[in-house]
């Protein structure tokens, strides 16, 4: 067997953060990916025609952006000739179009590519129903004055009763629950209560809000909207948030008894994050810098009711595949897609039944140290657009051990649907 080629990670970029606000935002998913892409393939010493291929991970691109990746290729000016496409896995769509890339150079099938994610979840479409659907066509067959006249007599309200694709993409059809029912089901499971979850809300925005007074967020490029507005820094970030006022939350998906809140719950955004992948021989080609290496990545599946311990199995067999122990791990990101699914999953990391009976590992992994875990905040205070979340995770991963000279570092996601993700990555000096 032909041993693989090491992945390097270049460099990358992402866009700030921008909050659902109940309207379209000013940016559409592949607005947000060229504003990521433009400025990081401009730092470096090569034409975009020279990329092998760009992959972007995006759970809705829309009507006008099919196959969003090629659209995006063709606007950052990698020319007809540059091969795209687009993944969809959930949660984790960016992850997986960074082990996409990973593998297509591994095996030497590319030498520099372009990936990441993008997702306008305020760009989400709302649809008419079905009765509406079946009222439109026998319209379009309605002959004559009088017919047409029976058809708009026919007209009842729930004809006009639209669904709203974010909520419905939001719920499993198998199990029939939402992603924020499954977190209710993980509260309960692992007795964690709301105080810790609201706690753990909290934690999430202030280490945000150091890593922002720190200047730590290199990775951040500022955007325009076409109104000369200008956004530098993620919206989500409630630096006034505290214990009280997040009690004061009601239940969003188990009222009245529930725990799980809008203040403990990732935010909608908008948002892309790109990264630039290469060869050993496209760095040497290219005088390129070097941040790190992707070393591995592991999927996982599960009971969808279940779908939030995800990252529990995708980075115990990820460990279990390299031989490594939770110590070797020196940061560790999970995306905090509820607070609870979080707290679940630090929990169930050291449970051993679980572990064992549902895992398939033998015994329990020394726990995740808190200090070491989204150190800069994640999804509760930053948001999670849902296609670009993963690429962010591993951008801000990478960028966490060379702050901290550190060396080697987990990135995971839950995903609904009933699976996890894990990426394994090393700082390079």
């Amino acid at each position: 067997m032909e041993e693989k080629r090491p992945v390097y990670i270049v460099d990358g970029s992402r866009t700030p953060f921008i909050k659902m606000k109940g309207y379209p935002g000013p940016f559409r998913a592949s607005d947000l990916a060229v504003a990521a892409g433009r400025p990081l393939l401009a730092r470096h010493n090569f034409s975009p025609a020279q990329l092998d291929e760009v992959i972007l991970g995006c759970v809705s691109s829309g009507p006008d952006e099919v196959n969003i990746a090629r659209v995006t290729a063709l606007r950052i000016g990698c020319g007809d000739k540059v091969p795209a496409w687009t993944v969809q896995r959930n949660c984790a769509s960016g992850l997986q179009a960074l082990d996409s890339a990973a593998q297509n150079i591994s095996t030497g099938r590319s030498d520099l590519v372009l990936a990441g994610g993008t997702e306008a979840m305020s760009h989400h479409p709302v649809l008419i129903n079905n009765r509406m659907l079946n009222w439109l066509a026998q319209w379009n067959r309605a002959k004559g004055f009088s017919a047409r006249g029976r058809q708009l007599a026919a007209l009842r309200p729930h004809h006009f009763q639209l669904i709203i694709a974010l909520l419905r993409g939001l719920t499993d059809p198998i199990v029939g629950l939402s992603m924020g029912q499954t977190a209710e089901k993980l509260a309960w499971r692992f007795n964690i209560s709301r105080e810790a979850m609201d706690a753990f809300a909290l934690l999430s925005h202030q280490h945000l809000a150091r890593a922002v007074k720190e200047k730590r967020l290199n990775e951040i490029e500022p955007i325009f909207d076409s109104k000369g507005n200008l956004y530098e820094t993620d919206e989500g970030l409630r630096i006034d948030s505290d214990m009280e006022k997040l009690a004061r939350l009601r239940a969003v998906f188990d009222r009245p008894v529930g725990k799980v809140t809008a203040g403990n719950s990732a935010q909608v955004t908008d948002g892309a994050a790109l990264l630039l992948l290469a060869s050993e021989g496209a760095v040497e080609q290219h005088h390129l810098p070097v941040l790190g290496r992707i070393i591995d990545t592991e999927w996982s599946a599960l009971d969808p009711s279940q779908m939030g311990l995800g990252p529990v199995h995708a980075m115990a067999r990820l460990l279990q595949r390299r031989n490594l122990e939770s110590e070797a791990i020196d940061y560790w990101e999970i995306n905090e897609a509820f607070a609870a699914q979080v707290l679940a999953c630090l929990a169930a990391w050291k449970d051993a039944d679980y572990m064992q009976e549902t895992v398939g590992i033998d015994k329990p992994l020394a726990p995740i140290p808190r200090d070491r875990l989204n150190v800069d905040g994640g999804a509760i205070s930053i948001g999670h657009p849902v296609g670009a979340s993963g690429a962010r995770l591993v951008l801000h991963l990478i960028k966490t051990l060379h702050q901290n000279e550190a060396q080697t570092g987990v990135a995971s996601l839950c995903i609904g649907g009933g699976q996890g993700g894990a990426m394994l990555v090393e700082a390079v000096k």
